[in-house]
Protein backbone atom coordinates (compact mmCIF):
# COMPACT_ATOMS: atom_id res chain seq x y z
CA UNK A 1 0.00 0.00 0.00
CA UNK A 2 1.26 3.52 -0.65
CA UNK A 3 1.78 6.12 1.57
CA UNK A 4 -0.86 8.22 0.06
CA UNK A 5 -3.23 5.45 0.19
CA UNK A 6 -2.29 4.66 3.53
CA UNK A 7 -2.68 8.65 4.76
CA UNK A 8 -6.28 8.66 3.33
CA UNK A 9 -7.35 5.63 4.64
CA UNK A 10 -6.17 6.80 8.44
CA UNK A 11 -7.40 10.32 8.41
CA UNK A 12 -11.12 9.87 6.24
CA UNK A 13 -12.67 8.55 9.57
CA UNK A 14 -11.38 11.00 11.94
CA UNK A 15 -12.57 13.57 9.00
CA UNK A 16 -15.95 11.71 9.30
CA UNK A 17 -16.50 11.71 12.88
CA UNK A 18 -14.83 15.52 13.07
CA UNK A 19 -17.39 16.44 10.85
CA UNK A 20 -20.88 14.52 12.36
CA UNK A 21 -19.64 15.80 15.50
CA UNK A 22 -19.56 19.24 14.48
CA UNK A 23 -23.03 18.59 12.80
CA UNK A 24 -24.40 16.91 15.92
CA UNK A 25 -22.97 19.88 18.23
CA UNK A 26 -24.47 22.66 16.09
CA UNK A 27 -27.82 21.09 16.16
CA UNK A 28 -27.87 21.21 19.63
CA UNK A 29 -26.81 24.84 19.86
CA UNK A 30 -29.34 25.99 17.59
CA UNK A 31 -31.96 23.89 19.85
CA UNK A 32 -30.10 25.41 23.20
CA UNK A 33 -30.44 29.23 21.43
CA UNK A 34 -34.05 28.67 20.50
CA UNK A 35 -35.04 27.95 24.20
CA UNK A 36 -36.24 30.32 25.89
CA UNK A 37 -34.32 31.49 28.85
CA UNK A 38 -36.16 31.34 32.49
CA UNK A 39 -38.83 28.46 34.02
CA UNK A 40 -41.24 26.90 31.39
CA UNK A 41 -44.52 27.78 31.59
CA UNK A 42 -45.48 24.69 33.08
CA UNK A 43 -42.89 25.17 35.89
CA UNK A 44 -44.56 28.65 36.28
CA UNK A 45 -47.95 26.99 36.59
CA UNK A 46 -46.78 24.34 38.80
CA UNK A 47 -45.40 27.78 40.74
CA UNK A 48 -48.37 29.78 40.93
CA UNK A 49 -50.98 27.07 42.59
CA UNK A 50 -48.25 26.10 44.68
CA UNK A 51 -48.10 29.36 46.04
CA UNK A 52 -51.85 29.90 45.71
CA UNK A 53 -54.04 31.70 48.79
CA UNK A 54 -56.59 28.86 47.88
CA UNK A 55 -56.86 25.21 48.30
CA UNK A 56 -56.30 23.44 44.73
CA UNK A 57 -56.59 20.27 44.55
CA UNK A 58 -56.86 17.65 41.48
CA UNK A 59 -58.86 14.83 41.13
CA UNK A 60 -58.84 11.69 38.63
CA UNK A 61 -61.72 9.71 37.49
CA UNK A 62 -61.63 7.11 40.21
CA UNK A 63 -61.59 9.89 43.09
CA UNK A 64 -58.07 10.35 44.04
CA UNK A 65 -55.57 13.14 44.28
CA UNK A 66 -53.35 13.68 41.80
CA UNK A 67 -52.19 16.93 42.21
CA UNK A 68 -52.48 19.35 45.54
CA UNK A 69 -50.69 22.12 47.00
CA UNK A 70 -50.46 23.27 50.71
CA UNK A 71 -53.10 25.21 51.00
CA UNK A 72 -54.96 22.56 50.32
CA UNK A 73 -53.92 20.52 53.37
CA UNK A 74 -54.20 23.51 55.66
CA UNK A 75 -58.09 23.71 54.47
CA UNK A 76 -58.83 20.31 55.19
CA UNK A 77 -59.71 19.73 51.14
CA UNK A 78 -56.70 16.73 51.05
CA UNK A 79 -55.80 14.98 53.91
CA UNK A 80 -53.49 11.98 54.31
CA UNK A 81 -53.09 12.34 50.61
CA UNK A 82 -57.00 12.10 50.28
CA UNK A 83 -59.56 13.86 49.19
CA UNK A 84 -62.77 15.04 51.40
CA UNK A 85 -65.31 12.45 50.81
CA UNK A 86 -67.46 16.06 50.22
CA UNK A 87 -65.33 16.75 47.83
CA UNK A 88 -64.92 13.61 46.22
CA UNK A 89 -68.85 13.35 45.48
CA UNK A 90 -69.11 16.45 43.92
CA UNK A 91 -66.80 15.51 41.59
CA UNK A 92 -67.86 12.36 40.68
CA UNK A 93 -71.54 14.98 40.17
CA UNK A 94 -69.49 17.36 37.76
CA UNK A 95 -68.13 14.63 35.63
CA UNK A 96 -71.44 13.25 35.09
CA UNK A 97 -73.23 16.48 34.58
CA UNK A 98 -70.48 18.59 32.66
CA UNK A 99 -71.54 21.41 35.39
CA UNK A 100 -69.66 23.60 38.05
CA UNK A 101 -70.89 23.00 41.58
CA UNK A 102 -70.39 24.72 44.77
CA UNK A 103 -69.96 22.76 48.13
CA UNK A 104 -69.04 23.57 52.01
CA UNK A 105 -65.91 21.76 52.74
CA UNK A 106 -66.13 23.35 56.45
CA UNK A 107 -64.18 21.02 58.89
CA UNK A 108 -66.97 18.74 60.27
CA UNK A 109 -64.74 18.91 63.90
CA UNK A 110 -63.12 22.30 65.63
CA UNK A 111 -59.10 21.08 65.51
CA UNK A 112 -57.19 23.68 66.85
CA UNK A 113 -56.90 26.91 64.28
CA UNK A 114 -58.32 25.44 61.29
CA UNK A 115 -61.02 27.17 59.55
CA UNK A 116 -64.35 27.77 61.15
CA UNK A 117 -65.56 28.42 57.37
CA UNK A 118 -64.77 26.61 54.10
CA UNK A 119 -66.26 26.95 50.60
CA UNK A 120 -65.34 25.31 47.13
CA UNK A 121 -65.57 25.14 43.70
CA UNK A 122 -65.31 22.27 41.51
CA UNK A 123 -65.45 22.42 38.21
CA UNK A 124 -64.29 19.81 35.50
CA UNK A 125 -61.26 19.57 33.35
CA UNK A 126 -62.27 16.97 30.67
CA UNK A 127 -61.13 13.26 30.46
CA UNK A 128 -62.89 12.71 33.67
CA UNK A 129 -60.52 14.96 35.92
CA UNK A 130 -61.95 17.85 38.08
CA UNK A 131 -60.22 20.40 40.48
CA UNK A 132 -61.32 21.67 43.96
CA UNK A 133 -60.63 25.41 44.62
CA UNK A 134 -61.34 25.70 48.58
CA UNK A 135 -61.01 29.17 50.13
CA UNK A 136 -61.15 30.11 53.74
CA UNK A 137 -64.33 32.44 54.30
CA UNK A 138 -64.22 32.33 58.19
CA UNK A 139 -63.61 36.37 58.33
CA UNK A 140 -66.82 36.85 56.37
CA UNK A 141 -68.64 34.66 58.64
CA UNK A 142 -67.96 35.97 61.30
CA UNK A 143 -68.10 39.62 60.05
CA UNK A 144 -71.96 38.75 58.47
CA UNK A 145 -72.26 37.25 62.62
CA UNK A 146 -70.89 40.74 64.07
CA UNK A 147 -73.25 42.28 61.51
CA UNK A 148 -76.30 40.55 62.79
CA UNK A 149 -75.76 40.96 66.17
CA UNK A 150 -75.02 44.41 65.94
CA UNK A 151 -78.20 44.94 64.18
CA UNK A 152 -80.15 42.85 66.65
CA UNK A 153 -78.61 45.22 69.53
CA UNK A 154 -79.58 47.80 67.66
CA UNK A 155 -83.23 47.44 67.05
CA UNK A 156 -83.15 46.72 70.73
CA UNK A 157 -81.67 49.15 72.36
CA UNK A 158 -83.69 51.25 70.26
CA UNK A 159 -86.86 49.64 70.78
CA UNK A 160 -86.33 50.49 75.07
CA UNK A 161 -86.72 54.14 75.04
CA UNK A 162 -89.31 54.60 72.22
CA UNK A 163 -91.10 52.14 73.65
CA UNK A 164 -90.80 53.81 77.33
CA UNK A 165 -91.46 57.10 75.64
CA UNK A 166 -95.00 55.82 74.04
CA UNK A 167 -95.66 54.38 77.60
CA UNK A 168 -95.22 57.61 79.29
CA UNK A 169 -97.23 59.72 76.70
CA UNK A 170 -100.15 57.66 77.66
CA UNK A 171 -99.65 58.16 80.86
CA UNK A 172 -99.22 61.95 80.43
CA UNK A 173 -102.59 61.96 78.59
CA UNK A 174 -104.42 59.98 81.46
CA UNK A 175 -103.50 62.76 83.76
CA UNK A 176 -103.39 65.74 81.28
CA UNK A 177 -105.82 66.97 84.56
CA UNK A 178 -102.98 66.58 87.63
CA UNK A 179 -100.25 68.79 86.93
CA UNK A 180 -97.94 67.25 89.67
CA UNK A 181 -98.35 63.25 87.47
CA UNK A 182 -97.64 65.30 84.07
CA UNK A 183 -94.74 67.17 85.36
CA UNK A 184 -93.90 63.49 86.58
CA UNK A 185 -94.04 61.85 83.31
CA UNK A 186 -92.79 64.85 81.44
CA UNK A 187 -89.58 64.56 83.58
CA UNK A 188 -89.39 60.61 82.35
CA UNK A 189 -90.22 61.14 78.48
CA UNK A 190 -87.52 64.07 78.59
CA UNK A 191 -84.76 61.28 80.23
CA UNK A 192 -85.94 58.34 77.66
CA UNK A 193 -85.47 61.00 75.05
CA UNK A 194 -81.68 62.13 76.31
CA UNK A 195 -80.91 58.18 76.10
CA UNK A 196 -81.90 57.84 72.71
CA UNK A 197 -80.60 60.94 71.59
CA UNK A 198 -77.19 59.91 73.21
CA UNK A 199 -77.51 56.28 71.52
CA UNK A 200 -78.21 57.51 68.18
CA UNK A 201 -75.09 60.16 68.72
CA UNK A 202 -73.24 57.53 69.43
CA UNK A 203 -73.83 55.09 66.67
CA UNK A 204 -73.02 57.79 64.16
CA UNK A 205 -70.02 58.68 65.99
CA UNK A 206 -69.31 54.58 65.82
CA UNK A 207 -70.44 54.02 62.26
CA UNK A 208 -67.72 56.63 61.27
CA UNK A 209 -65.02 55.11 63.12
CA UNK A 210 -65.16 51.93 62.14
CA UNK A 211 -66.43 52.17 58.29
CA UNK A 212 -65.14 53.71 55.24
CA UNK A 213 -65.56 57.55 56.06
CA UNK A 214 -61.42 58.95 56.45
CA UNK A 215 -61.26 60.71 59.75
CA UNK A 216 -60.50 64.76 59.84
CA UNK A 217 -57.29 65.67 59.23
CA UNK A 218 -55.26 65.30 62.23
CA UNK A 219 -53.84 68.45 63.81
CA UNK A 220 -51.21 69.48 67.09
CA UNK A 221 -53.78 68.59 69.74
CA UNK A 222 -52.48 69.72 73.74
CA UNK A 223 -53.25 66.75 76.02
CA UNK A 224 -53.35 69.32 78.55
CA UNK A 225 -56.81 70.51 76.92
CA UNK A 226 -58.31 67.75 76.45
CA UNK A 227 -58.63 66.55 79.74
CA UNK A 228 -59.99 70.09 81.00
CA UNK A 229 -62.54 69.55 78.13
CA UNK A 230 -63.60 66.06 79.25
CA UNK A 231 -63.52 67.30 83.09
CA UNK A 232 -66.28 69.95 81.60
CA UNK A 233 -68.64 67.99 79.77
CA UNK A 234 -68.34 65.94 83.26
CA UNK A 235 -69.49 68.51 85.60
CA UNK A 236 -73.16 67.33 85.52
CA UNK A 237 -72.28 63.94 85.88
CA UNK A 238 -70.27 64.32 89.20
CA UNK A 239 -72.84 66.81 90.86
CA UNK A 240 -75.15 64.14 90.92
CA UNK A 241 -72.89 61.38 91.60
CA UNK A 242 -71.09 62.42 94.16
CA UNK A 243 -67.92 61.69 93.21
CA UNK A 244 -65.04 63.66 92.83
CA UNK A 245 -62.45 63.62 90.39
CA UNK A 246 -58.25 64.18 91.06
CA UNK A 247 -56.10 65.00 88.81
CA UNK A 248 -51.84 65.84 88.19
CA UNK A 249 -50.50 68.45 87.59
CA UNK A 250 -50.21 69.62 83.48
CA UNK A 251 -48.39 67.77 81.56
CA UNK A 252 -47.59 70.02 78.39
CA UNK A 253 -47.44 67.29 76.35
CA UNK A 254 -48.58 67.46 72.55
CA UNK A 255 -50.38 64.27 70.48
CA UNK A 256 -51.29 64.12 66.86
CA UNK A 257 -54.80 63.94 66.44
CA UNK A 258 -58.30 65.03 66.66
CA UNK A 259 -59.36 67.28 69.62
CA UNK A 260 -63.11 66.22 69.39
CA UNK A 261 -62.62 62.79 69.29
CA UNK A 262 -59.80 62.28 72.16
CA UNK A 263 -62.13 64.34 74.08
CA UNK A 264 -65.19 62.30 73.37
CA UNK A 265 -63.23 58.72 74.15
CA UNK A 266 -61.92 60.94 77.35
CA UNK A 267 -65.19 61.62 77.97
CA UNK A 268 -66.34 58.26 77.91
CA UNK A 269 -63.96 57.19 80.25
CA UNK A 270 -64.78 59.35 82.72
CA UNK A 271 -68.73 58.44 82.63
CA UNK A 272 -67.86 55.05 82.70
CA UNK A 273 -65.34 55.13 86.24
CA UNK A 274 -67.86 57.40 87.51
CA UNK A 275 -70.87 55.33 86.88
CA UNK A 276 -69.45 51.96 88.05
CA UNK A 277 -68.08 53.69 91.91
CA UNK A 278 -69.70 54.72 95.06
CA UNK A 279 -70.41 57.96 95.86
CA UNK A 280 -67.98 59.73 97.52
CA UNK A 281 -65.05 57.13 95.91
CA UNK A 282 -62.32 59.28 94.28
CA UNK A 283 -61.25 58.93 90.44
CA UNK A 284 -58.18 60.44 89.31
CA UNK A 285 -56.56 61.53 86.19
CA UNK A 286 -53.31 61.36 85.30
CA UNK A 287 -51.10 61.58 82.26
CA UNK A 288 -47.38 60.44 81.13
CA UNK A 289 -44.86 59.59 78.45
CA UNK A 290 -44.18 57.09 78.19
CA UNK A 291 -42.44 54.64 75.49
CA UNK A 292 -42.60 57.27 72.79
CA UNK A 293 -46.91 57.43 73.79
CA UNK A 294 -48.66 59.97 75.87
CA UNK A 295 -50.80 57.80 78.60
CA UNK A 296 -53.76 59.04 79.83
CA UNK A 297 -54.88 56.97 82.64
CA UNK A 298 -58.61 57.03 84.79
CA UNK A 299 -59.01 55.23 88.00
CA UNK A 300 -61.55 54.49 89.81
CA UNK A 301 -62.28 52.13 93.11
CA UNK A 302 -65.30 51.01 91.82
CA UNK A 303 -66.73 47.67 91.66
CA UNK A 304 -63.59 45.95 88.94
CA UNK A 305 -63.99 43.52 86.26
CA UNK A 306 -63.25 39.88 86.49
CA UNK A 307 -61.59 38.40 84.46
CA UNK A 308 -63.57 36.48 82.04
CA UNK A 309 -65.12 40.13 81.10
CA UNK A 310 -61.97 42.29 80.66
CA UNK A 311 -61.58 41.39 77.09
CA UNK A 312 -65.04 41.41 76.24
CA UNK A 313 -66.21 45.32 77.87
CA UNK A 314 -64.66 46.89 74.41
CA UNK A 315 -67.52 45.16 72.47
CA UNK A 316 -70.48 46.85 71.17
CA UNK A 317 -73.30 46.74 73.85
CA UNK A 318 -71.42 44.48 76.00
CA UNK A 319 -72.32 45.51 79.84
CA UNK A 320 -70.71 43.72 82.97
CA UNK A 321 -73.62 44.76 85.05
CA UNK A 322 -76.72 45.27 82.96
CA UNK A 323 -79.08 46.10 85.82
CA UNK A 324 -76.31 49.35 86.84
CA UNK A 325 -76.20 50.51 83.74
CA UNK A 326 -80.00 50.09 83.15
CA UNK A 327 -79.78 52.82 86.14
CA UNK A 328 -77.44 55.31 84.99
CA UNK A 329 -78.50 54.93 81.24
CA UNK A 330 -75.39 53.92 79.62
CA UNK A 331 -75.78 52.78 75.95
CA UNK A 332 -72.96 49.82 75.93
CA UNK A 333 -71.19 51.41 73.23
CA UNK A 334 -68.81 53.88 75.60
CA UNK A 335 -66.08 51.77 75.22
CA UNK A 336 -66.15 50.43 71.99
CA UNK A 337 -66.33 54.20 70.94
CA UNK A 338 -63.01 54.43 72.70
CA UNK A 339 -60.96 51.80 71.46
CA UNK A 340 -62.05 52.88 67.92
CA UNK A 341 -60.62 56.37 68.65
CA UNK A 342 -57.52 55.27 69.80
CA UNK A 343 -57.22 52.37 66.87
CA UNK A 344 -57.61 55.64 64.48
CA UNK A 345 -55.06 57.06 66.01
CA UNK A 346 -52.08 55.20 65.98
CA UNK A 347 -52.86 53.84 69.65
CA UNK A 348 -54.64 51.66 71.76
CA UNK A 349 -56.72 51.32 75.43
CA UNK A 350 -55.34 49.20 78.05
CA UNK A 351 -57.10 47.91 81.61
CA UNK A 352 -56.23 46.94 84.27
CA UNK A 353 -58.91 45.43 86.97
CA UNK A 354 -59.62 43.78 89.96
CA UNK A 355 -62.79 42.62 91.64
CA UNK A 356 -63.83 44.72 94.52
CA UNK A 357 -60.26 47.23 93.99
CA UNK A 358 -61.28 48.89 90.82
CA UNK A 359 -59.70 49.61 87.51
CA UNK A 360 -57.81 51.80 85.59
CA UNK A 361 -58.46 52.45 81.68
CA UNK A 362 -55.28 53.96 79.74
CA UNK A 363 -55.71 55.96 76.47
CA UNK A 364 -52.01 55.37 74.51
CA UNK A 365 -51.87 58.02 71.71
CA UNK A 366 -48.36 58.35 70.14
CA UNK A 367 -47.17 61.43 71.24
CA UNK A 368 -46.03 64.76 68.41
CA UNK A 369 -42.65 63.97 67.27
CA UNK A 370 -40.14 66.32 65.36
CA UNK A 371 -37.81 64.84 62.74
CA UNK A 372 -38.83 61.10 63.38
CA UNK A 373 -37.31 60.91 66.87
CA UNK A 374 -37.46 63.89 69.44
CA UNK A 375 -40.38 64.22 71.14
CA UNK A 376 -42.62 67.47 71.27
CA UNK A 377 -43.99 69.10 74.59
CA UNK A 378 -44.67 72.88 75.06
CA UNK A 379 -43.07 72.44 78.92
CA UNK A 380 -41.15 69.71 80.73
CA UNK A 381 -43.76 67.14 81.76
CA UNK A 382 -42.94 66.48 85.47
CA UNK A 383 -42.67 62.97 86.67
CA UNK A 384 -43.53 61.94 83.34
CA UNK A 385 -41.38 58.55 84.18
CA UNK A 386 -43.19 57.60 86.90
CA UNK A 387 -44.97 54.15 87.04
CA UNK A 388 -48.80 53.87 88.13
CA UNK A 389 -48.26 51.22 90.69
CA UNK A 390 -48.18 48.67 87.92
CA UNK A 391 -52.18 49.61 86.97
CA UNK A 392 -51.46 50.23 83.59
Amino acid sequence: MTVPAYLALSIGPLLIGGLVGYLVGRRHSRRAMRRPAGPTVAELVQRIVHDARTGVAVVNPFGAVVLYNPRAAELGVVSHNRVDDRARKAAELVIETGETAEIDLTPLESRGRQPTAVRAEVRPLGDGFTVVDAADESESVRLEATRRDFVANVSHELKTPVGAMALLAEAVLDAADDEEQVRRFGGKILREATRLGTLVTELIALSRLTGAEKLPELNTVEVDAVVAEALSRATLTLESSGVEIATDSPSGLLVDGDRTLLVTALSNLLENAVAYSSPGSPVSISRRLFDGHVEIAVTDRGIGIADEHQQRVFERFYRVDKARSRVTGGTGLGLAIVKHVAANHGGEVKLWSKPGTGSTFTLRIPARRVNGDKVLARVPAPGTEIDHGGAL
